[in-house]
């Protein structure tokens, strides 16, 4: 064994290779560094692993007006057809890392593969912005992006996902609430003494310590754990919600938050499809160009925003 534990054979060498990648870039003892180190080391890795953007897809930089700032965000269309849908997307990060730059080549992605615009939102992050200031922020780019009389599906990974799920609670009833989201192994603030998080508590790429030193930082001073806008699933009630797919990963001590979201969607009467890639770890969007399995993953994500987009849910 080489420290990787019951992982050591458990997983794709295409996949350790990736993990190996990350880990030189963003090792894991950068999580004890000043948050500002720790922000320029996760650039350089993410500038590592970034692909160009596909042809025909074209953005361009905005500002969306919220109490006292501007959110950047960045505009994804294909040139020359007319998008019968929109995308939010929130990127990942732990809610103190990521920005535009960070995911350009995912959102790219995403809109050549629907033909939907996505519109990336570069919300405020903690420490300088502790809760709710990232919700916010996602609320007010909701707002915006409402106007267009599209629809709208919601679409966050990782710290992402906690924000699309949260926004979708928070405008179930709105008049023009969002027409489904999907999450892509999200963060919704689950039973950490169970399920995937005492299993995969040590796993490739996010630890169980990994979360909880992430929420600690986004924490305001006595911040409740049962906000929902903070931890989406201590919501008291999931009716009303928009068509929820969410993808996670086995390996990754998130993976049960999705498996509880689905299962109080559908009690609640709405429809969600939730499904575990094999095999795969936290993160695992990067590595959809040397990974086959988790190029699947990507697909199947892509094939579920578009399905939502037009109004279909075929699962």
């Amino acid at each position: 064994m080489t420290g990787r534990g019951k992982y050591e054979t458990w997983l794709d060498p295409a996949l350790w290779a990736y993990i190996d990648s990350v880990n030189a870039w963003y090792p894991p003892e950068v999580i004890g560094l000043p948050i500002d180190k720790q922000r320029a080391v996760y650039d350089r890795m993410c500038r590592a692993f970034r692909q160009g953007r596909p042809a025909g897809v074209k953005a361009s930089d905005g500002l969306v007006a919220a109490p006292g700032h501007g959110i950047p965000i960045r505009h994804y269309q294909c040139a020359g057809k007319a998008a019968r849908a929109m995308v939010l997307y929130f990127h990942g990060g732990g809610f103190i890392l990521g920005g535009l730059e960070s995911h350009d080549d995912i959102c790219a992605e995403i809109c050549a593969g629907t033909g939907f615009d996505v519109v990336s939102v570069d919300y405020r992050l903690a420490p300088e912005h502790v809760h709710p200031a990232a919700f916010d922020d996602a609320m007010a780019a909701f707002a915006w992006a409402a106007t267009s009389g599209r629809p709208l599906v919601l679409c966050g990974e990782s710290a992402g996902g906690n924000l699309a799920a949260a926004v979708a609670q928070a405008t179930r009833r709105h008049d023009r609430a969002a027409a489904g989201q999907v999450l892509i192994y999200p963060g919704l603030g689950g039973d950490e003494r169970s399920g995937s998080y005492a299993e995969h508590a040590e796993a490739p790429l996010l630890s169980v310590g990994d979360i909880a030193f992430y929420r600690d930082v986004r924490s305001a001073k006595r911040q409740s754990p049962d906000d929902p806008t903070f931890s989406p699933l201590r919501d008291r009630d999931f009716s009303g919600l928009p068509p929820t797919v969410i993808i996670t990963a086995e390996c990754d001590p998130l993976s049960s938050d999705g498996e509880t979201y689905r299962d109080r969607i559908v009690a609640a009467g709405g429809k969600a499809w939730w499904h575990e890639e094999k095999r795969l770890v936290h993160s695992f969007l990067r590595a959809r160009t040397t990974v086959p399995a988790a190029a699947e993953a990507f697909a199947r994500i892509i094939a579920a925003i578009a399905a939502l987009g037009r109004g279909d849910w075929p699962y």
